[in-house]
């Protein structure tokens, strides 16, 4: 099995931490490639910037996925998910609806941990969009500017794991989620420090992606998801046009 993993911002150093959480979650014989947006922002935190980053993350899936049992957008809030679900003919998971999915598993009310207050909006609206707004226990997030979003774990660890705390001491959390892939890997580095289980989106979305590749096929050719109508189309790279459009 072989799993494509986008990270949907540029920063390079960010791929980096994907790489590393998304190996230590491989089944035996799975392979897993990071790839990284050519063009965007350091870090989404605003619906452009997600709009911005869901059409990196759609061409860099058009340009490989044909190599892959699997693709993985790796960006909290999931930027293109749903578009790029229905232009593939393979499996495609989101790190924000594989990590709500598995809190939803461990039942009560779960916090998300992020990394700026900006974020916060579109965090929300996003859990809302995945079902999960009631369950919702509180956003909490990072207010200082960061200096390096590829060292965040080590420049803010303190001040993370004392936001851990109060979600859980001051608004209730059953369940916590480390948001974002700069944060790739924190939930297993505190896991003994945190006293309620503590989710990675990486993690949970690779080991989702294996769960379902060995589900079996994926081909859809109706509903919703049904590859796209031919069309005439203009400006699009040939890869993109191999999916959508498809007549010239």
């Amino acid at each position: 099995m072989k799993l494509l993993v986008i990270n949907p911002n540029i920063s390079t150093s960010v791929s980096e931490l994907i790489r590393s959480e998304s190996e230590r979650c491989l089944l035996p014989g799975t392979e897993v490639d990071v790839i990284t947006a050519p063009f965007g922002v350091a870090y989404i935190e605003t619906r452009a910037e997600a709009l911005i980053g869901g059409f990196a993350a759609m061409q860099l899936a058009a340009e490989h996925y044909a190599d892959y049992d699997g693709v993985v957008i790796a960006a909290f809030g999931d930027p293109g998910l749903e578009a790029i679900r229905e232009m593939l003919p393979c499996p495609v998971i989101g790190m924000t609806e594989a990590a709500l999915a598995s809190a939803s598993l461990y039942g009560g009310r779960c916090s998300i941990i992020a990394i700026s207050n900006r974020i916060k909006s579109w965090y929300r609206e996003t859990a809302e969009q995945h079902g999960f707004g009631q369950r919702l226990a509180s956003i909490r997030s990072l207010s200082d500017p960061l200096a390096d979003i590829g060292r965040v774990q080590e420049d803010q660890g303190a001040r993370l794991l004392a936001l851990a705390q109060d979600a859980i001491d001051k608004d209730g959390a059953d369940c916590l989620i480390m948001a974002g892939a700069p944060l790739a890997g924190l939930a297993r580095s505190l896991a003994d420090q945190i006293p309620v289980p503590v989710l990675d989106g990486v993690s949970c979305a690779v080991r989702q992606a294996q769960m379902q590749v060995l589900a079996g096929s994926q081909t859809r050719s109706a509903g919703s998801y049904a590859p796209p109508p031919e069309k005439g189309h203009q400006g699009l790279t040939p890869a993109l046009a191999a999916l959508i459009g498809r007549a010239c």
